[in-house]
């Protein structure tokens, strides 16, 4: 077998590469799933559990399962979606890479249809938020899948909040096509300077264990305490020869996980994929990595923005329908279009220093819309954003049936800004106003 040479890795980065016509959009969203009868969240094994959820999803709606030791732990269609398991039982669909957001938008609520529906007759529901609102980490079931054992095992070693992160959070994120390497770098260099912003119009996550966290979004600050290696903001990123091979390095350095043979996962975890790449892997000398362990390796950093063979941009909390439709329009609109693309850039340009932006994500945690990147309100960028995002999605001008273009998706996020009111805030509000104080109410009032 061939040795992987880093010269492979950086052609990999480049076969990512796309042509303008043959950008696609990729979003994914998480949900936390529960018993309506006690509202507590579903484990894998049990009456109407997880295991019974996704074979009565594959039995109806004609998916594929996937397994492992004999559990199915994922389901996939024949468009490329998948239905998967985060580590607490969250439920994620990662959607067919799409044309334009009104087939996001159509596949979310086919999704989302399909979802209530094998949920119903199972006494299930489930609710789209950051964080989970009720429950401690004590009260988590863990889904039987080996990589996650092995996080489990080595999140407390680097971290304080890792387990929180695995077991209570939820996002939205989209994933979206680059043109070229020079294309690649600013559209990198866009997104992670703006992130926060994203995490401040998306915060919907106030509550920990029934009470008030002290934070908008309670999933984003879980992710400064998770595991400095592999989350935050990279400042190579924003270095003036930032490219692939940078990136790949950083990757690189990002300490290992697992390896994955004869179906199990075998635990590496903080060793050197470098030293396994230089056949010097302890437990595994003389032994080299596989494109399918760089694949692997790949999906276990955790930036605020990451690079595959596309950008994924991760900086939200799970929210309600409109929301995860608003996501994916917002940076489609900065990014799908040249002219948008240059202006997010004079934008974000001055805010391209990891200091600012490390301070900005926990301000925007906190305060979401009255939080600051430097010493400009997020208020006021989130509303630059969303007018040259708007822009961007009328120069597209993807039409839907009735005529409207794309611009409809991103109503919910000028209402946000314009009422300086983010899901949260009026989460707190029913809080310590209908619901008085009653956190259960939750479950009820916006579950899907």
């Amino acid at each position: 077998m061939l040795r992987i040479q880093k010269q492979d890795l950086l052609k990999w980065f480049a076969a990512g590469a796309k042509p303008r016509e043959n950008w696609k959009i990729g979003t994914e969203h998480e949900k936390f799933v529960f018993h309506i009868d006690n509202l507590e969240r579903v484990g894998y094994f049990g009456k109407s559990g997880i295991s019974d959820l996704l074979n009565k999803l594959a039995r109806e709606n004609n998916w594929e399962k996937i397994s492992e030791n004999n559990n199915t732990i994922a389901l996939k269609d024949e468009t490329g979606a998948s239905i998967s398991l985060e580590p607490g039982g969250q439920l994620e669909l990662s959607g067919t890479p799409l044309d334009n957001l009104h087939q996001t938008c159509k596949e979310t609520g086919k999704h989302l249809k399909m979802m209530k529906e094998a949920m119903k007759e199972l006494g299930l529901s489930m609710i789209g938020l950051g964080y989970d609102p009720k429950w401690s980490r004590s009260d988590q079931k863990w889904m039987p899948k080996g990589r996650y054992e092995i996080m489990k095992n080595y999140m407390p070693k680097v971290g304080q909040l890792g387990l929180d992160m695995m077991l209570r959070t939820c996002t939205i994120q989209v994933n979206l096509d680059y043109l070229n390497e020079k294309d690649m770098v600013q559209k990198f260099q866009i997104s992670l300077a703006l992130q926060s912003v994203a995490t401040a119009l998306f915060a919907n996550s106030p509550f920990i264990e029934g009470k008030e966290s002290g934070y908008l979004s309670s999933r984003a600050i879980v992710w400064t305490d998770t595991d400095p290696d592999r989350t935050g903001v990279p400042k190579i990123v924003f270095d003036p020869n930032f490219g692939y091979e940078s990136w790949l390095n950083y990757i690189l350095n990002v300490p290992m996980y697992f390896i994955y043979r004869d179906g199990k996962y075998i635990d590496v975890s903080g060793k050197s994929f470098l030293d396994f790449m230089d056949g010097n892997l302890d437990g595994f000398k003389g032994e080299y990595p596989t494109m399918k362990d760089w694949e692997d390796h790949i999906t276990i950093a955790f930036p605020e923005v990451r690079l595959k063979q596309y950008l994924e941009m991760r900086g939200a909390d799970g929210g309600p329908w409109n929301i995860i439709c608003a996501l994916p329009a917002l940076w489609v609109g900065l990014l799908y279009d040249s002219e948008s693309q240059s202006e997010a850039y004079n934008l974000a340009k001055p805010l391209m220093n990891t200091n600012l932006l490390e301070e900005g994500r926990i301000s925007a945690a906190k305060f979401g819309l009255g939080g600051k990147l430097g010493n400009k309100s997020i208020q006021d960028i989130a509303l630059e954003m969303l007018t040259i995002s708007s822009s961007g999605l009328a120069r597209r001008n993807q039409l839907d049936n009735r005529g409207m273009d794309e611009r409809q998706f991103l109503d919910p996020l000028f209402d946000i800004v314009k009422n300086k009111q983010t899901g949260a805030e009026k989460l707190l509000q029913k809080y310590n106003n209908s619901w008085n104080g009653d956190i259960n109410k939750i479950f009820t009032d916006n579950a899907f």
